[in-house]
């Protein structure tokens, strides 16, 4: 008889339907009780031949499998990649080569210091990993949204991560840099001094996945079909524009919401606002890499865009999630050699060493080596090999051939054609083995000092708040003065700032500013700040409210892209002034200002003398406008702003009355007042009324 064909018995489905009409075992035993156990007797003990209960509490005993070293908690979507500029004059990767050609891919968002059960909104680096199935195989471009790190060498990369975990004494604290390991390590560390300086700013406390930038963080290659290399640095950048939370915002939603990101990601997704970003690459042609001032190696160093400009040639666009969270976002692999022909690495040091580290932590944290047969790793592209057997093995390979060369199974799968596969860039390597750097590595402040100068006036209260707070959680004097004496070398003004809130004494000869340089494109306060897609506004509203302005307030933010939802004091319905009824999205009870990016008060007499009279109601106007978000209030909607005493605004006078993010308007300037307040809202925050927001009581 003819042997049967295992693709005719379809033993290996791309993805298959967990929906079925009857209960099994792993095995496809039909089983019609699962509910209670085996017995001796109806009030017997278990007995162990009862193989449907072993199997599932076995299955569930192994369900928890390790978490990643790092980047544990995190999120993912699927979506594509569109390219839209043809790159082969610089790469012969073929996802890139045609304007207009589509690849699925696959993001996963993340933190890197927290377990998996940490806040979504502490300080931290996210990270920004994409998968492209291409047809050449996966191709992984793995990094953060900070384009820079803490090191220059991944041999550091152990210290680093055991510093900034909780302290191995007493395991705290969780998902935090605020303490003495962390901060002992930084100060013996010159080279960390420029990401201390992202790590400190708004970069650390994003307000949204959807609105944060994206970096390769490495230099890699391009290598385009001629065989010429270019040096290149890869970004993501938002289309919504890169904004952040306040640190008080941030703090407070890591109670009220821990899985804020998460969230904010998958409802988006679902609302079809879909995270949209553009794809650029800074290109440095191979053999002019030394006329920089910065070594194009060196990862704790950016590529100033003014030098090198940013080419955009592609889009990505996030638009289903996940079936599954564990199957696809917590199974998912990935690693900076997982390359297609026309995306090669460079020398850098700390690529170099990750190249190691992601395929090692894989191997142990999935299981073994057939980590790529898990269906969310797995590619779109053919797979032929003579990788054979080790745990997990699903793929079933016929033949005898399992060695190469062969003649028994035709000598294939053969090598493929050099032009087609991947060949590694010849790069001439020669030198005396030795543990160095290169001399410009040596410079450990001129970028650190480029992106101080880089910041705005609120950007840069920030930062001093930042350290602040960190250093001031370090218990030991003298790790906060080697810090305070370290930053010194950045910016002697800022040292003096930052030793006056830790209790350290300012450097006693300040040193002359690292660099005078600044670059704009380092500055939040140059993003995107004129859309209201995706904005949330809440609409605090009781009984007696208008509801014909609630109805084209929806409207008109429906029109921008904006969601609202209305905020009651409790969850039964309110009665409009009309008398029909309306069920409210949330209430003061269970949601707070900080879930929202605006706040507006609905007109109604009857509503805001309720609202007055409800503390959290005046908390919640207060805390807006402590935030510096966009605040409203229609027609009588303007007394219970007055009544939660919001400094420093105008609320008399006829018309729209516009001031720092604040708008108030009669009912009768509707159209007005909606167009104002939703402007407002694009502009994301109104740092301007912060230091008078310092004296809120919120």
């Amino acid at each position: 008889m003819p042997k049967s064909n295992p693709k005719d018995q379809q033993l290996e489905p791309f993805r298959e339907d967990p929906r079925g009409t009857t209960l099994s075992t792993d095995q496809g035993v039909p089983i019609p009780d699962t509910d209670t156990t085996l017995k001796a007797g109806e009030r017997g003990p278990d007995l162990l031949e009862d193989f449907h209960f072993r199997e599932r509490i076995t299955h569930f005993d192994h369900e928890v499998i390790p978490e990643r070293v790092v980047h544990a908690r995190g999120s993912a979507a699927h979506g594509y990649f569109e390219c839209t500029r043809a790159m082969g004059e610089f790469t012969k990767a073929r996802f890139l080569a045609e304007a207009g050609k589509r690849t699925p891919v696959f993001v996963r968002f993340s933190q890197v210091v927290g377990n998996k059960g940490s806040a979504d909104t502490v300080r931290d680096v996210r990270g920004f990993a994409t998968k492209f199935y291409t047809e050449d195989g996966n191709y992984d471009l793995v990094g953060n949204n900070i384009p820079v790190f803490f090191i220059q060498d991944a041999i550091k990369f152990p210290d680093l991560v055991h510093a900034i975990k909780p302290e191995q004494d007493h395991h705290m604290p969780q998902a935090s840099s605020a303490h003495d390991t962390f901060w002992d390590f930084i100060s013996l560390m010159p080279e960390s001094m420029h990401m201390i300086m992202w790590l400190m700013s708004d970069r650390a406390v994003v307000r949204s996945y959807r609105m944060m930038e994206g970096f390769g963080v490495n230099t890699y290659r391009f290598v385009n079909a001629a065989g010429k290399a270019f040096f290149v640095k890869f970004h993501w950048k938002p289309v919504l524009g890169v904004h952040s939370l306040a640190w008080d915002e941030a703090q407070k939603l890591g109670g009220r919401d821990a899985d804020w990101l998460r969230r904010d990601l998958w409802e988006a997704i679902e609302l079809g606002d879909f995270p949209t970003f553009d794809f650029g690459v800074q290109l440095i042609p191979e053999g002019e890499e030394d006329r920089f001032d910065f070594d194009v190696l060196d990862a704790t160093k950016i590529w100033p865009e003014e030098e090198v400009p940013v080419q955009f040639c592609g889009r990505l666009v996030l638009d289903r999630n996940p079936d599954n969270f564990f199957a696809e976002t917590e199974q998912v692999a990935f690693c900076p050699g997982n390359l297609v022909p026309g995306v090669d690495v460079s020398e850098d040091p700390l690529l170099q060493g990750r190249l190691f580290s992601y395929i090692d932590t894989q191997i142990s944290r999935l299981g073994g080596p057939n980590f790529t047969e898990i269906p969310i790793n797995r590619p779109l592209a053919p797979v032929h090999n003579y990788h054979r057997d080790a745990m997990h093995r699903q793929t079933i390979n016929t033949g005898k051939a399992n060695y190469f060369p062969n003649s028994i199974g035709d000598g294939q799968p053969a090598p493929a054609d050099p032009a087609r596969g991947f060949v590694s860039h010849p790069v001439p390597v020669t030198g005396t083995k030795i543990r160095a750097r290169g001399p410009k590595f040596a410079d450990h402040f001129s970028q650190a000092a480029l992106f101080w100068n880089s910041m705005s006036e609120h950007e840069k209260k920030h930062i001093i708040r930042a350290f602040h707070f960190e250093i001031g959680k370090v218990t030991s004097p003298i790790i906060r003065q080697r810090m305070v004496d370290l930053i010194g070398n950045v910016s002697g003004e800022l040292a003096a700032l930052v030793a006056e809130g830790v209790n350290c004494t300012p450097p006693l000869e300040p040193k002359p500013a690292a660099s005078k340089k600044a670059s704009p494109a380092l500055s939040q306060e140059n993003t995107v700040r004129d859309t209201a897609f995706s904005r949330r506004i809440a609409v605090l509203a009781a009984d007696g409210f208008d509801y014909e302005a609630l109805e084209r307030i929806r409207l008109a933010a429906q029109e921008a892209g904006a969601h609202t939802k209305v905020v009651a004091p409790t969850g039964r319905a309110i009665v409009a002034a009309d008398g029909r009824e309306l069920a409210p999205d949330v209430t003061l009870l269970t949601a707070s200002s900080v879930q929202f990016d605006a706040t507006l008060v609905l007109d109604g007499e009857e509503s805001v003398a309720a609202l007055v009279q409800r503390g959290p109601a005046l908390h919640w106007v207060n805390e807006t406008y402590a935030h510096c978000k966009a605040l409203g209030g229609l027609g009588a909607g303007v007394v219970l702003l007055s009544a939660a005493d919001i400094p420093e605004v105008e609320f008399e006078g006829e018309g729209v009355q516009c001031c720092l993010g604040v708008v108030t308007a009669p009912p009768g300037a509707f159209d007005e007042f909606m167009a104002a307040f939703l402007e407002a809202v694009a502009a994301h925050r109104h740092w301007e009324r912060e230091e008078p927001a310092m004296r809120v009581p919120a």
